[in-house]
């Protein structure tokens, strides 16, 4: 009965206790990293639900969605300077200024790619977004060529309440706050008539244009206020970093947030929030420990799309409706079984791609290439650790399925039942 009113309980429970924790943590932990991270993340939530708007609920798949992120941080960047000592607005209202400047482009852009769907609206995207990054060689002035445009957001005046958001903390707040108000509004267009229609364009856009619909409209609507919510974690990510450079731009910033969208779950919600908390960590941590983390990256990716297409968010549903039948404490052997094949594949390719990196990127002398990792002296000229990594992955994978099959399935079975 327990587990029943834990599946069934209200989604306002556990938004609020997130809430909680992510006031509380940075007053517990104040660590200047973790205050980086955690504004990092929740900049890359506002950017991932902005494009879930498109993705998720309208089906639009858009290669170009960093040109309203970065136009906003480019917005931001350059009302700061202007701004400065004379400031009338407050910093607090800048990333404001970020979604109106890509708001305005959106409206542009979005009157000429929303005229098609599908691939040719993609196509249309990526054509867009690489003619702005590269109007950022040509405009040196606006976009600030090579270097970029830096500001100091310490010049403008302090806040009503005396808040200058030099301290990282004050400025986590912000970004918190900017956060919660997003994902407020974001939330409540799904709820509206327009969300409503998103949805059966992404479903069927024929036959929302036959009972009075018009595609391209609803298409471009939700294009718009995309990017507007783009543009305003384009604006925190220029105040966050104090410079905005070209990168924001390129095509590789609208593959991170596609990621996102995608390990988080684009049928959630609140799925690319998981999936801008998971890819930031990975971005951070992952990218600190290894050059081959882009390529971890696109694992994890080809991963999600092939074997698990509701993302992190669906694998959450899915678990939370089987408790709501199998009691949770009844299911923590199951879950422990599991992670050990999962953990032994993963260790396989682990090292199969760290001593890939050390062996070919050992050019002087191969017989010398030795992998360190956790304390551990691997020679990658040596046969018996590939066979022996190989073999990991082989075996936890075929433990993984034997022990799917023999114990999950006939659990989930209990789901298809009344």
């Amino acid at each position: 009965m327990k587990s029943r009113k834990l599946a069934g309980m209200s989604p306002v429970i556990p938004i609020f206790l997130c809430l909680i924790i992510a006031i509380i943590l940075p007053l517990i932990f104040k660590s200047d990293l973790l205050l980086s991270i955690l504004c990092e993340i929740g900049i890359m939530a506002i950017f991932a639900l902005s494009y879930n708007m498109l993705l998720g609920q309208t089906g639009l798949l858009s290669f170009g969605h960093a040109v309203y992120y970065g136009i906003g941080a480019f917005g931001t960047i350059h009302t700061l300077n202007i701004l400065k000592h004379h400031s009338f607005i407050s910093i607090s209202m800048l990333p404001l200024i970020g979604g109106l400047t890509a708001l305005l482009l959106a409206i542009i852009f979005g009157f000429v790619s929303t005229k098609k769907s599908g691939t040719t609206f993609s196509m249309i995207t990526l054509g867009l977004g690489e003619m702005v990054h590269s109007c950022s060689v040509l405009i040196p002035d606006f976009f600030g060529g090579e270097g970029g445009i830096s500001g100091n957001r310490m010049i403008m005046k302090p806040d009503v309440f005396g808040i200058s958001y030099g301290p990282q903390i004050q400025f986590y707040f912000l970004v918190l706050v900017w956060l919660i108000i997003s994902a407020f509004f974001m939330f409540f267009i799904t709820k509206t008539p327009l969300g409503k229609m998103a949805n059966a364009v992404r479903d069927n856009h024929e036959r929302a244009e036959f009972i009075g619909y018009n595609p391209q409209k609803v298409r471009f609507y939700m294009t718009v206020l995309s990017g507007f919510f783009a543009g305003i974690s384009g604006g925190l990510t220029a105040l966050n970093y104090e410079i905005v450079t070209a990168e924001t731009l390129n095509a590789g910033t609208s593959g991170i947030v596609l990621l996102m969208s995608f390990v988080g779950g684009i049928g959630s919600f609140f799925g690319p929030i998981i999936g801008a908390v998971v890819i930031t960590m990975m971005k951070i941590f992952v990218g600190g420990l290894s050059k081959a983390w882009l390529l971890y990256l696109g694992i994890l990716f080809i991963t999600m799309v092939l074997f698990i297409p509701g993302g992190i968010a669906g694998i959450l549903k899915s678990q939370s409706i089987l408790w709501s039948k199998v009691s949770p404490l009844k299911l923590i052997p199951k879950y422990l079984i599991s992670c050990i094949p999962i953990i032994c594949a993963s260790l396989g390719v682990i090292l199969v791609i760290e001593m890939t990196y050390v062996f070919l990127g050992n050019d002087t002398n191969v017989s010398q290439a030795h992998l360190m990792i956790a304390g551990l002296t691997i020679n990658t000229s040596n046969i018996f650790p590939w066979i022996a990594s190989v073999g990991a992955i082989v075996i936890g994978k075929k433990l993984f399925e034997l022990y799917w099959h023999y114990s999950w399935v006939p659990l989930f079975d209990i789901l298809d039942k009344p």
